[in-house]
This record gives C-alpha cells, sequence and structure tokens, in this order.
C-alpha cells in the first residue's frame, strides 16, 4: 500500500473522467496520470532518488497534486512550503529537510530570489509560468515545457509503506519549526479512514479551499482520488469566489476553518448563490460555537462536521459526526454535539489521561490531555530523536490538548496546555472564554491569552477583531463577558486588531499574541 496506488486505481477505473478542475482548466485521470508520469521522470533525469527531497511553493493548484504523487512514484519525499513565511524561514525549512529541488510558482519569483540569498542545498527549480531573471548557480526549468513532452512510459519505483512520503514543518508554535514524517502507510491508512467516515464515492467533488501546503487539505487529494472523485481547485480565499465556484462545480464537500465560514455567512451576496449540491462542510483548526454551527447549516443547507487533528496524525483523530441514536435527539442537542471536537475517527485509539497518566471519568467535566496511537500516528520528527522521543509514551503521541470526555465518548477540548492559564491559582480554559467572546453580536474574531501579573501571576486578555463596520470598546466587552461567566474568568483588558495572525493552516497563532508581553 503505498500513495502512487490510489492514482493508479483512479486512472484504471475512471480513465476518461475529469479529475481536475483548475479554473479554465481540466484534466481526465488519464491525463493526469500521463502529466504525473512526465514529471516523475524529470526528477529521475536530475538525478532524484528515493528518499530525497523535493520541495513546492505555489498556492492551491494542479501542479500541488502533481507533485505529491510525482515525488510518491519515484520513492521521493515531498516537503509543501508555506508560501506566507519569510525568506530565511522557509530557507531553514529548505535547509532542515535538505531539499534538492523546489517547485515554485513564478509569482513568488521575489520572495525565491531573497530565499537564494541564505544557504540551502537546492539544486534546481522548475518554475511555474515564465522563468524569472535571477542570478543563481542553479538549474532553472520550465514546468509547462517540461509537461509539453510526448507521454513516455513511466514504471514507479518499489516503494514500502514504512517509507517516509511526505515532510510538513510545524508552523513554530512552540519554537523552532520541527518536520513532521508520514509514511505512506500513514496517507494511505488515513485515507482509507476517511473514505469510510466521510461515505466518500465517485460522484463527490472536492473543494480545495484551505492551503494544500497544509494537512488541512492536503489529506483530501489522496482520498477523493482514491475514490475516483473530482479536485476543484481554489487558489485564494475569497468569501464570494468561494461562494460561487460552490454553485458553479457543484461542489459536495470541503474543508473551512471558522474563520472563512463566518466571513462567508456574514457576507452580504452569501443568499445569491445555490448550496444544493453540498452534502458537508467539515471544519477545523479553531473551537467553534453552537449558534455558528447552527447558522452554517441553515445557511448551506448541508451537514456539518467539527474535526480536531495533527499534523502529526495525518491529520484527523476525531469527528462530530452523530451516532445513530443521537441524530434524534432535539436540534439544540444536536446542535451541542456537532460543536464538539467529537468522538474518535475510525483509525485511531484516543484516551484522555490525567496527570497520573489514567483515563479521566467520562462525565464532560474531569479534564486530562488527549494520547492517540494507531497507523496514521508519524514515526516521529525530522532528525530529532530527542523531541520524537518526549513526544510519546511509548507507542502512545501525547498532543499536548487538554480535553474532557462525555458518556457517549465525545471529547471536547478545552485549551492546549500551553494556552491554559492560571489566574490566582484557577485554571482558566482560554476556548471557554473565547466562546463567550463569539456570542457578542460584533465581534468577528477572537483569541484570549494570559499576560504576567504581579498580584494574579497571570491575567486573561482578549484579542479581538470587530466584525465590518462596528465600533465597539474594551468596557463593553468586559461587560459583556462578565454577564455570561465567572468573574475571574473574565477579561481584564482587551485589545483590538484589524487581523489576526494566522498559522498556515488557519489556526490563530497565540504566541505571536503572546510574545510581546512576556520577557525572553
Amino acid at each position: 500500500m503505498n500513495i502512487w496506488t490510489t492514482l493508479e486505481k483512479a486512472r484504471s477505473l475512471y480513465p476518461e473522467k475529469i479529475g481536475m478542475i483548475d479554473n479554465d482548466r481540466s484534466f481526465t485521470y488519464k491525463k493526469i496520470g500521463e502529466r504525473v508520469c512526465t514529471l516523475a521522470r524529470f526528477f529521475q533525469e536530475h538525478g532524484i532518488q528515493p528518499e530525497d527531497r523535493i520541495s513546492i511553493l505555489d498556492v492551491n493548484s494542479y501542479v500541488f497534486f502533481e507533485n505529491y504523487y510525482a515525488a510518491a512514484g519515484i520513492g521521493a519525499i515531498l516537503s509543501p512550503l508555506n508560501h506566507r513565511l519569510s525568506a530565511k524561514e522557509i530557507a531553514y525549512i529548505l535547509r532542515d529537510a535538505g531539499a534538492r529541488w523546489l517547485v515554485a510558482n513564478s509569482s513568488f519569483s521575489p520572495l525565491v530570489e531573497n530565499i537564494l540569498t541564505e544557504p540551502t542545498l537546492l539544486e534546481g527549480i522548475l518554475w511555474i509560468g515564465e522563468i524569472p531573471s535571477l542570478s543563481a548557480d542553479i538549474s532553472f526549468h520550465e514546468y509547462g515545457k517540461i509537461m509539453d513532452r510526448e507521454p513516455t512510459p513511466f514504471k514507479p519505483v518499489p516503494i514500502r509503506e514504512e517509507q517516509v512520503a511526505q515532510l510538513y514543518y510545524t508552523s513554530g508554535t512552540t519554537g523552532s519549526p520541527k518536520g513532521v514524517m508520514l509514511t505512506h502507510k500513514n496517507v494511505c491508512i488515513h485515507a482509507l479512514g476517511t473514505i469510510g467516515e466521510l461515505k466518500l464515492v465517485d460522484a463527490d467533488i472536492w473543494g480545495h479551499i484551505a492551503p494544500m501546503f497544509h494537512l488541512a487539505d492536503a489529506w483530501a487529494t489522496f482520498a477523493i482520488t482514491w475514490v475516483g472523485g473530482q479536485h476543484v481547485m481554489v487558489p485564494h480565499f475569497e468569501a464570494e469566489k468561494v461562494m460561487a465556484t460552490i454553485e458553479k462545480e457543484q461542489i459536495t464537500l470541503s474543508n473551512l476553518i471558522p474563520t472563512m465560514l463566518n466571513l462567508m455567512i456574514k457576507h452580504p451576496q452569501v443568499r445569491s448563490y445555490n448550496y444544493s449540491s453540498l452534502r458537508a462542510i467539515l471544519s477545523g483548526g479553531a473551537p467553534i460555537a453552537p449558534q455558528l454551527v447552527h447558522n452554517i447549516i441553515r445557511t448551506f443547507g448541508c451537514d456539518y462536521i467539527q474535526t480536531y487533528g495533527m499534523t502529526e496524525t495525518s491529520p484527523y483523530l476525531t469527528l462530530s459526526i452523530l451516532k445513530e441514536h443521537l441524530q434524534n435527539l432535539p436540534a439544540e442537542e444536536r446542535l451541542t454535539y456537532k460543536a464538539k471536537t467529537g468522538r474518535p475517527f475510525i483509525t485511531v485509539d484516543l484516551q484522555v489521561m490525567d496527570k497520573n497518566n489514567t483515563p479521566v471519568v467520562s462525565d464532560g467535566q474531569q479534564v486530562g490531555e488527549i494520547w492517540v496511537r494507531g497507523d496514521t500516528i508519524t514515526p516521529g520528527y525530522w532528525k530529532r530523536p530527542v523531541e520524537t522521543r518526549n513526544a510519546f509514551s511509548g507507542a502512545w503521541l501525547r498532543t499536548g490538548d487538554l480535553a474532557v470526555v462525555d458518556k457517549e465518548g465525545y471529547v471536547n477540548i478545552v485549551d492546549r496546555k500551553k494556552d491554559m492559564i492560571i489566574s490566582g491559582g484557577e485554571n482558566i480554559y482560554s476556548t471557554e472564554v473565547e466562546n463567550v467572546l463569539y456570542r457578542h453580536p460584533k465581534v468577528l474574531e477572537a483569541a484570549v491569552i494570559g499576560i504576567p501579573d504581579e498580584k494574579w501571576g497571570e491575567a486573561v486578555k482578549a484579542v479581538v477583531v470587530l466584525k465590518p463596520n462596528e465600533t465597539s470598546t474594551e468596557e463593553e466587552i468586559i461587560r459583556f463577558c462578565k454577564q455570561h461567566q465567572a468573574s475571574y474568568k473574565t477579561p481584564k483588558s482587551v485589545d483590538f486588531l484589524t487581523e489576526l495572525p494566522k498559522t498556515g493552516s488557519g489556526k490563530i497563532f497565540k504566541k505571536v499574541l503572546r510574545d510581546p508581553y512576556w520577557p525572553k
């Protein structure tokens, strides 16, 4: 079992079916296969061997798809890059991964020019678009011209399922980015699990809206391909463009972060489009309030599935899919379950462990850390044996996420270990305070952090983005919070921003908000 076989299955069963739509371009699975083989041969001609690293710097496009599979066919390791990072950060990742080739969109040529001033092991760049006028002592080639070659036979190299297939770098929220290794087995077992959980079929059309350089979306590449579904590329998130694309391409499934969904729901043209093709919207990356779930279901007329996962777990660990007997609950209770982190994903064993490393009581109250194990769990961090050992307790990965478990076995995250605020001896979970803030009618986005306080040790601070054309004050926000929660949980101060910093997956980057307040 390896990644290459997922494309081979689609090619053999659905050769003439349109498997990919990218703006005005479309490709059958037969054509996709030919292009992937051409790209794989190019890399082989330039000396790429099994387990060598290739990086890609692009927006969501067919190029991402082709490189995932070309790398798999030659046994290389693909390391996607977040184009929102600085040149120094990307150069660090390229250097740490030991990437030999970079596939880069020419629109990022100024960024690449700065990257090339830093030390890397790059031997060549394959440019998407025209080759820019950059001076570099490495080989430059044009992606389009490579793909214009006549198709010739290609035989994939033998691949072991334990072989590393992908290398994703963490966002660096807890220090320097670490490369998370995912094997062919990790990826394929996750794809099979997803096919079963979401009941994917060849009629499904997936909208690639979240960034493909992150597992928030990349996982869908393999699951949708395996069943012969269709991929629709959305290069950049623009609320109205996404809504129009759902209607035009008849998208059935997609993953969006809560911020995206908020912007779509509040968009003045949201009622102008037809969403009848949608059967489910998935979302993860941040907590979500039941009211927002209600608005999503009401607006788009489809099921909503809250997800939770990590790069280290391929990514899914839980899904808020309702058990059969819960589907008959009153609507309000169903929404409560839909907004929870969810019940364990089919491929993993999951436990919530207390400080004594024993499972917590399933009462929805006792807090513990999420531990997981299974075939979708990373073998470890690239060239980081110490960090790998520290992350595991035997076969169990310790996630660092704090959660409760209810009597139905549904998990609900209350905070990251590092995000929990201890104020005057009280444990305050930032997500609990954020859920209150999201109930304020003027709040679009919110994050809660702990800042130093002489009296309490830490004080609760809210950082808020208001909805367009709304105004508010610190006093108004604090007063609202006091009305809906215990006073010790209420923010002592409020900052207003026009935008919250985000990681590559769209998660709010709390480290950036916290760092100015804490001495180095």
